[in-house]
């Protein structure tokens, strides 16, 4: 039988949204593993591409509880991590919907179940890596530039507020390390930028507040330079803060 590394298993895995942190970081300690990855992934796929499944119950329960959303924060394994690692934000009527992997096309399907039908005041996207990372095929940057628009205009046909956040700007993809992303990634955060100035959007510039002067991410903020770290997370809460008004 084939040999995958650990790396190549849970990024296998991670890019077809079939496992969480948890189960990633049990597999991360258990040295080589068989490529079972492939066997598994075709299921998902093609019966729940979106993993519109992921928060289902969770989203019946908070819909049925009343309780009132102030914001859902939509994205990938950047919002999941910010979710475990500072849960006490998240308590306070923000609500995470990050699904590690994922990628623009993935979180625009989900829009409706994960946030509309929540009814928040704000929406917070934070995307786009994993299309420069290519984790659902290949991707122009046109294809990641329609999708968040598409989010946003959803959003504002139900009067929801927007913040749009920009992504580290990272020099390399630890799971996918044939591709260089981070001149990708300024002109991405440059676009998005733009876009949420043209329709009104708060911008939550995460990318320069996680970078030196030199455009470098600091690795104390985000030790891969796309993860953030619990030091980087508490800076992007300060930022989030404010773009969200509270």
């Amino acid at each position: 039988m084939r040999r995958f590394t650990r790396r190549a298993l849970i990024a296998g895995s991670l890019s077809a949204s079939l496992v969480s942190p948890s189960l990633a970081r049990s597999i991360e300690g258990c040295g080589e593993q068989p490529n079972t990855a492939p066997a598994l992934q075709p299921p998902l796929l093609l019966t729940d591409w979106a993993w519109l499944g992921r928060y289902r119950e969770e989203n019946a329960k908070l819909i049925a509880s009343g309780a009132k959303v102030n914001a859902v924060f939509l994205g990938d394994s950047i919002t999941e991590g910010w979710v475990q690692a500072d849960p006490d934000f998240f308590a306070k009527g923000n609500v995470g919907r990050g699904i590690s992997g994922q990628t623009t096309p993935q979180l625009l399907v989900r829009m409706h179940a994960d946030v509309i039908a929540l009814k928040p005041r704000v929406v917070h996207i934070l995307a786009g890596t994993n299309d420069i990372a290519q984790n659902t095929g290949p991707m122009r940057p046109e294809d990641t530039h329609n999708n968040i628009m598409a989010m946003c205009e959803i959003a504002r046909a139900h009067g929801l507020h927007i913040v749009l956040g920009s992504v580290p700007p990272a020099s390399k993809y630890w799971w996918r390390p044939e591709i260089r992303p981070k001149d990708a990634a300024l002109a991405l955060n440059a676009w998005i930028r733009d876009y949420a100035k043209k329709i009104g959007a708060a911008f939550a510039d995460y990318a320069t507040a996680l970078t030196d002067e030199n455009g470098r991410v600091k690795p104390s903020l985000a030790q891969d330079e796309v993860h953030p770290t619990p030091q980087g997370y508490a800076v992007m809460r300060r930022i989030a803060e404010k773009a969200l008004g509270i």
